[in-house]
């Protein structure tokens, strides 16, 4: 058998590499067809066809098959795609941050955020950065850490606060804030309410609402049952909005399990109750995530030292 050449042709790649061709291969996913791509870029058909096979000669295999008149994707065009996609999300970022230098603003910043860390770590960070920065545009987008993770690869967002997942370790450098309890809610009027200590098997017959299967919230609750050798509430809503917890706990006798620091929040204005269950475990710590290979703009350094400020801070970011 030959053997692997582990030799790193990176030099070669970016001096045979040209943006048209990156933009390209964006328009191809963007049009779906070589002609509408061509069309979109200014270029005629042949001209595209031949900065194709000049990219796909570049990097040493085929990126599509042909479908009809369709081009479709292979596993080396996805992935090629991909490192596109963020390519061209630094670019966009860097693009922003030269316009804000130049017109003498402070310039922007995008943040997701996951909910759990939204009404105490990330809105104090955020009204602190405005104090200094007042001039600094911020967008915050609330998600799930998986959702988020996707759009910071891509250069949509800049710092994400979320959890890390294993398909980020690679690419992402995590610094944890902390480990998350969990709070079981009810509404107004709850029988639970009148239990001194309510325990799974006093809540088992009411309605339940609960994270979708797959998520860390759904799999500490799941445990929590199996421990007790219970099955899992029948006729339960699954939703990942904590948002639509609330209200259908809130106009319900149903039961909800949220982050306790959301679920403090609304506890403090008599918009739920906290019931005194706890489990014995918690989520794994969220923390901030950031692109290893994408430069950290100056507001999003001072939003992280700022994010960070108070608490043991641990950077569990792979080697490397």
């Amino acid at each position: 058998m030959g053997s692997i050449d582990t030799r790193d042709n990176t030099p070669q790649l970016l001096n045979r590499l040209r943006m048209r061709q990156v933009a390209l291969m964006l328009a191809i996913d963007e049009r779906e067809t070589l002609r509408a791509a061509a069309a979109h870029l200014g270029l005629t058909q042949p001209a595209a066809t031949k900065m194709l096979h000049e990219l796909e000669s570049a990097l040493g295999q085929p990126l599509f098959e042909r479908v009809g008149r369709r081009l479709q994707r292979n596993a080396a065009g996805e992935r090629v795609l991909a490192y596109f996609r963020s390519l061209r999300g630094n670019i966009e970022a860097l693009n922003r941050e030269l316009g804000g230098l130049q017109q003498g603003s402070a310039g922007r910043l995008a943040v997701g955020s996951i909910m759990a860390a939204s009404p105490g770590r990330l809105t104090q960070a955020l009204l602190d950065l405005k104090r200094e920065l007042p001039l600094l545009e911020i967008e915050v987008a609330v998600d799930t850490s998986d959702r988020l993770l996707a759009q910071l690869r891509e250069g949509v967002l800049e710092v994400v606060v979320g959890r890390m997942t294993t398909d980020a370790g690679a690419d992402c450098r995590f610094q944890a804030i902390e480990d998350e309890q969990l709070a079981f809610i009810v509404g107004d009027g709850h029988p639970a309410l009148g239990l001194p200590q309510p325990r799974l098997p006093d809540l088992i017959d009411h309605g339940w609402v609960m994270q979708p299967p797959g998520s860390p919230m759904r799999a500490l609750i799941e445990h929590a049952f199996r421990e007790q050798g219970l099955p899992l509430p029948r006729g339960r809503i699954e939703t990942g909005s904590i948002l639509t917890t609330i209200n259908l706990v809130r106009n319900s006798a149903m039961v909800g399990v949220i982050p306790h620091t959301v679920a403090e929040l609304h506890a403090a204005h008599g918009m739920l109750h906290i019931l005194p269950y706890r489990l014995q475990r918690r989520l794994e710590a969220y923390g901030s995530l950031v692109r290893k290979d994408r430069p950290v703009s100056r507001p999003a350094q001072r939003f992280l030292e700022l994010l960070h400020r108070t608490g043991t801070q641990t950077d569990a970011s792979p080697p490397g």
